[in-house]
């Protein structure tokens, strides 16, 4: 999840799908409750935001929703730090009497997460929950483990295309409509303009070279009876890899400058006015609205190989999870629900920006502000989540992917040799995780 830390707002919580916890700790004991009190006071544990105001409005009419149901009880919010989050929800899973009864978290530390025993499984709950009929399908996949379901999903995240529109009025071009056009375009907008890079890309921006590798018909692993294995390594995940390594150089974006950029740095050179294109998020429109380019730029779906085609994107986010050591499981999942509903989501969204996870609210929401309809349809085209293993973890935390292409880049290793050596690292993880 990580989700992550941001260039704005409604960023800060995103990111977290790419951050991760600590992905070597021992698994912790088994510290499941004895019992299921119906009264008391429950405590709850949310991300801080950059700006937590209104996050605090939308969650403090959820908790007075709830506590109209539940006279009597209490409810108890603390924010938390998103970069110390890792020790702080780890602990709490090995020391129940100082553990809060739900957490907030990033959705790619679910599978970490069940490993290390710490989620209560509401799959039950989840499954006869009216509203839940109605989540994106990307989403409930970020819950589940092994098909079963540890929390709800809170809000989702996903990434499309930025471009400069005066630029491209400028020299005569339209949004590019398949990858080969966006390459392309890239190039002829640095020729015409050398400074300016055509498609801000970075080496360490995992999450926005994966749609590269998806389009093409890659895979970062496959699963075959629990077990995961790398599949970056495919011909197809190669011809990703390819694809999106050929835009580092000095026709688009120079290696020098670019194999060390990140997510934000990308999104950050489009702000300021240094790149006629970028790959960002709906939860980037307010640094970009900030930035140089407010009122010049519009937004696309990311173009897949196809003309006319959507490359998956990751869907990033957090959810709501329930911890196991609860001891008030039934009040717990009633409070995870009011946190994650549709009311509650809605008001997130016109609050923070975060896209909701049910499909009609997104629509409601579109509706709403049109900015986010280019991020509406990339989700409907599919998006795409990372392994459901406890591994992602440590593949994430060690990098090995913006190592892979960093190594193309720089021209130390071919596409073959890096994502060989990359997919051995990821191999040894999931053997690590079991």
């Amino acid at each position: 999840m990580k989700l992550s830390s941001r260039i704005a707002v409604p960023v800060a919580a995103l990111a977290l799908a790419g951050l991760t916890a600590t992905a070597c700790a021992p698994q912790t004991s088994d510290t499941s409750a004895t019992k299921d009190e119906k009264s008391g006071t429950l405590r709850v544990w949310l991300f801080q935001e950059v700006n937590n105001k209104p996050k605090e409005q939308v969650v403090d009419a959820a908790v007075a929703a709830f506590g109209k149901k539940h006279e009597g009880t209490k409810v108890e919010i603390e924010y938390i730090p998103v970069e110390t989050r890792a020790q702080r929800i780890k602990a709490a899973f090995n020391d129940p009497k100082s553990a809060p009864d739900l957490i907030e978290y990033g959705n790619t530390d679910t599978a970490g997460y069940v490993k290390d025993g710490g989620l209560a499984e509401v799959t039950e709950e989840f499954n006869a929950w009216d509203e839940a009929k109605d989540t994106d399908p990307t989403a409930r996949q970020s819950v589940t483990v092994d098909g079963k379901i540890y929390g709800a999903p809170l809000f989702v995240g996903v990434r499309a295309l930025y471009y400069r529109t005066d630029v491209f009025e400028e020299l005569g071009m339209a949004a590019p409509k398949s990858q080969a056009e966006l390459i392309a375009t890239a190039k002829k907008v640095r020729k015409a303009k050398p400074e300016l890079y055509g498609l801000a890309v970075g080496g360490a921006y995992t999450y926005g070279a994966m749609p590269f590798l998806w389009a093409n018909g890659g895979e970062l692993a496959q699963e075959s009876g629990g077990t995961y294995k790398a599949a970056v390594n495919s011909p197809a995940a190669r011809k990703g890899i390819e694809a999106y390594t050929s835009l580092f150089g000095e026709d688009n974006c120079p290696a020098a400058k670019c194999a060390s950029m990140g997510g934000n740095a990308t999104v950050t050179a489009f702000a300021s006015g240094k790149a006629a294109m970028a790959i960002g998020g709906d939860f980037s429109h307010q640094a970009v609205e900030a930035g140089t380019v407010k009122g010049k730029y519009a937004v696309v779906p990311l173009p897949g190989v196809e003309e006319g085609s959507v490359a998956p994107a990751f869907a990033g986010g957090n959810n709501i999870g329930v911890l196991k050591s609860s001891a008030h499981r039934t009040l717990a999942v009633d409070l995870m629900k009011s946190f994650t509903g549709k009311e509650t989501q809605a008001k997130l969204f016109d609050a923070m920006g975060f896209l909701p996870t049910y499909t009609d609210v997104l629509a409601d929401s579109a509706k709403k502000q049109p900015f986010i309809e280019p991020f509406v349809q990339t989700l409907g085209a599919g998006a795409k989540f990372v392994p459901a293993s406890p591994a992602w973890a440590q593949i994430d935390s060690s990098l090995v992917l913006p190592t892979m292409f960093q190594e193309i880049v720089s021209g130390r290793k071919d596409v073959a040799a890096a994502s060989d050596d990359a997919a051995k690292k990821m191999d040894a993880a999931f053997s690590s995780a079991g």
